[in-house]
């Protein structure tokens, strides 16, 4: 047996791998491994990991660099080409659109075929199905009767044949935005959840209440979402916890465990910033219309960087666009990160007017750079547990093709992110979104280099990530 043992050891160490990462602190969430070792990649997949040296044709030394699996984003609005060349340098190599979704999941996926440097895939959205219904005039976010008018029977039954049809074209999973579709009816939701139910889709559930200030109970909203996963069996992902929370995010991450301990299919996920970002238009702030004037400070206005006014606010509203808002604490986030339930998730933009939401560019070089190494919150192990494996694992359910994702191991996909733990920083800001981060060094998409020595390559690797069909 020994020799044998030794034999498949040479053997091993006798190939020539198409690329081997060596002498880098290989991290493995799913098995634990947290040790140096080297990588050997043949096309697009991991082949070895090993304790001895291996041969490629392409070497890249990682000493002293961390070697993890490449970071999943199941929150990303950003679905543009030029989105993907931010995400991917902060580590990113799976993007999906899951709270807003489309209304048009095949076309969404032939619109970036062959285009795109990472991995990419969408949901069915029921915001995106009801303006379609309803002849909403909004274009990303309804900002009429898709968000203020209730659905006929005859219009609810249109939007499940939508949505189904959406899910039979391979849709990752259903979305929803029950802020920006006040009018939809619990009942209505009720019917969505059943056919995502149906075929095992995740829902994306952007709560009622969550995010803008707004005077509502953030517990009633997460309390209607959870009843709706016990009605149907949907499984749930309640978005950005951290913000839908406000000041609440205890009480709300105790509900999410206390359901979970009762055998629902629960989860959640965060991102690392004080403020949030959405349209102004939408109905998300039908009740802004009389606060008082120090409340209208806590929105900036994303294309010039300016806060806002009552009177500026209801100027901005007329035109429609992005507007950020100031409505977390540090210290909510500190909870949330701490927590050791939610996933990371940017909820980033994409950057029509230049400039975007610097959680766009950098919120996983945030968490490694603030909250991992100098605030300590969170083991880097962990922190690359919530990037990685349990997004991951958030979707293998539906689409399989994730079980391959999120792990550095043999056989899995060779998405791999290599950074530097003492150097790893966001740089976006508030004022200026579109500034990539720094520390990543090397990513790569199905064993193709797309950031190489800290630069774009221009590859385009990225896969369609779906459903079986």
């Amino acid at each position: 047996m020994r020799f044998l043992l030794l034999l498949l050891a040479g053997t091993l160490s006798a190939q020539t791998w198409d690329l081997v990462i060596a002498n880098g602190r290989v991290i493995d969430p799913e098995t634990g491994l947290d040790a140096v070792r080297w990588v050997g990649i043949r096309g697009a997949n991991i082949g070895a990991i090993s304790a001895t040296a291996l041969q490629g044709r392409t070497m890249i030394d990682a000493r002293g660099l961390v070697v993890a699996p490449g970071f999943i984003d199941l929150h990303e609005h950003g679905q543009d080409f030029e989105a993907y060349t931010f995400q991917v340098r902060d580590g990113v190599t799976s993007s999906f659109e899951l709270e807003v979704g489309t209304a048009d999941v095949a076309g969404w996926y032939a619109a970036r075929a062959g285009k795109s440097a990472i991995n990419h895939g969408v949901s069915i959205g029921h915001i995106q199905v009801r303006m379609k219904v309803m002849k909403d005039p909004g274009d990303f976010l309804p900002s009429g009767a898709g968000a203020r008018q209730l659905a006929t029977p005859q219009q609810i039954e249109e939007m499940k044949r939508l949505m189904e049809d959406g899910l039979r074209q391979g849709a990752v999973a259903a979305g929803f935005g029950m802020v920006y579709t006040p009018a939809a009816t619990r009942w209505e939701i009720l019917e969505m959840f059943r056919l995502a139910a149906k075929y095992h889709a995740s829902c994306h559930v952007h709560i009622r209440g969550g995010s803008t200030g707004s005077s509502a109970e953030p517990e009633a909203g997460l309390e209607e979402v959870i009843a709706a996963a016990a009605v149907t069996g949907a499984p749930l992902q309640v978005v950005h916890i951290n913000s839908s929370s406000r000041n609440r995010a205890p009480q709300m991450l105790q509900i999410l465990r206390e359901a979970r301990a009762r055998g629902l299919d629960v989860t959640t996920e965060m991102y690392p910033y004080i403020a949030g970002c959405t349209r102004i238009e939408s109905a998300s702030f039908d009740d802004w219309m009389d606060r008082p004037a120090s409340d209208y400070h806590n929105l900036q206005w994303m294309a010039t960087g300016e806060r806002l006014t009552r009177d500026s606010f209801l100027k901005y509203r007329k035109q429609g666009g992005n507007v950020i808002t100031f409505t977390n604490t540090e210290d909510m986030i500190e909870y949330s990160v701490h927590d050791p339930m939610p996933m990371i998730a940017s909820d980033g933009f994409g950057f029509e007017t230049g400039t975007s939401h610097p959680r766009s560019a950098g919120t996983y070089s945030r968490i490694l750079g603030v909250y991992v190494r100098e605030k300590k919150l969170m083991t880097l192990p962990e922190a690359l547990r919530k990037m990685t494996l349990a997004p991951a694992q958030r979707l293998e359910a539906r689409v399989p093709a994730m079980k391959k994702k999120g792990r550095i191991q043999e056989g899995a996909d060779a998405d791999v992110t290599i950074f530097d733990p003492a150097t790893v920083r966001d740089r976006s800001t508030f004022e200026h979104g579109k500034v990539p981060s720094e520390g990543i060094r090397h990513v790569m998409v199905g064993g193709t280099f797309v950031v190489r020595d800290g630069s774009l390559t221009n590859a385009t690797p990225g896969q369609a990530i779906r459903a079986p069909l």
